[in-house]
């Protein structure tokens, strides 16, 4: 099978299990019924993400909505505990307190086969529904498991990664692969085994994409794996915020958007639209999900996404080397 999203914009709920910020259980909800009334049909989630409290903020939400409607997917690789630890000073390896202001359940690390089935029947409590269409194995990668992450990776495909192959071959699930934001484990991905895609978050950006495009684009091209592009702010860096990776922005990134901007204001172009249209041009790109925590945001995603930018723009970013050569443009 491969992976096929009910639009090119799609929503990234991170936000929704209080990353950066302790959001009110209303404002919450109501950005997930804003998605919804905007039109937006696919829901991307995962157990990680305030520590279950955007699964169930997310379920709480859709539960209104009929099943078929949309398309829904989470992540396995992680497992929540009923103890309880300090969610501030959580190990989340290069993402440090992301989550600080989540749930404070317990998280472990399972990528075993059995560990993946009870994941999914635990995400499915919580998201009030019967069936997921997606499910994405989260982080086998360097920036959570360091210089063990090789022998993390061969520990999901061994167990995650057949037991899901196994659910699709069953038709319980549409389709898998890998959440990352790290562009080798899904290059592994495709001469390993046989994923449907990739949530790929930050590698496939206006900011940042030149690995992706020589080891990846072209190849998920030519297996028929789509490429879901999340964080296409770049931790926000790109809509105006202060985070790149999830940390405070350095001087190199700094540079290199302040570069953006200049371009952009040259032309009449909001950063952000062009964030949002650049990788939807690469035709391995099944859609993006920037995340939101406010109903306006929604809104303002979708029209960034359709807004006219003139070809003079691409071109000169082509021209200033912020883009490179090899990248498919909107005008291309």
């Amino acid at each position: 099978m491969s992976i096929h999203l009910p639009g090119r914009v799609g929503f990234g709920t991170a936000p929704l299990g209080n990353m950066y910020r302790a959001i009110p259980e209303q404002e919450a909800l109501a950005t997930v019924h804003a998605a919804w009334d905007q039109g937006i049909r696919y829901f991307d989630v995962a157990p990680l993400y305030g520590a279950g409290l955007a699964e169930r903020r997310l379920g709480e939400a859709l539960q209104h909505y009929p099943r078929d409607a949309y398309v829904l997917s989470t992540k396995v690789g992680r497992r929540l505990l009923d103890e309880t630890e300090d969610a501030a000073s959580r190990d989340l390896g290069e993402k440090g307190g992301l989550f600080e202001h989540g749930l404070p359940n317990k998280i472990v690390y399972d990528y075993s086969a059995d560990g993946t089935l009870r994941a999914i029947e635990e995400s499915l409590k919580r998201l009030k529904t019967d069936r997921l269409d997606i499910v994405w194995i989260h982080d086998p990668a360097k920036d959570f498991h360091g210089e063990n992450w090789r022998a993390v990776f061969h520990q999901a495909m061994s167990g995650a990664a057949t037991a899901l192959t196994r659910l699709r071959e069953e038709g319980v699930i549409k389709g898998w692969g890998l959440g990352v934001n790290r562009v080798e484990p899904c290059v592994m991905a495709l001469q390993q085994a046989d994923p449907d895609g990739f949530v790929l978050a930050g590698r496939y950006t206006l900011l940042d994409h030149d690995e992706a495009l020589a080891s990846l684009m072209a190849a998920a091209e030519a297996r028929g794996a789509r490429i879901v592009v999340g964080g296409p702010y770049n931790s926000g860096i790109l809509a105006g915020g202060a985070h790149y990776e999830y940390q405070k922005a350095g001087t190199d990134v700094l540079h290199r958007v302040g570069r953006l901007q200049q371009v952009g204001a040259q032309f009449g172009v909001d950063i952000r639209a062009a964030a949002l249209q650049f990788p939807l041009a690469h035709p391995a790109v099944a859609g993006v999900i920037p995340g939101a925590s406010q109903p306006g945001r929604i809104a303002e995603n979708l029209a960034l996404a359709k807004v006219a930018i003139p070809p003079a723009f691409w071109s000169a970013l082509r021209e200033h080397g912020l883009v490179s050569p090899h990248a498919p443009l909107p005008t291309d």
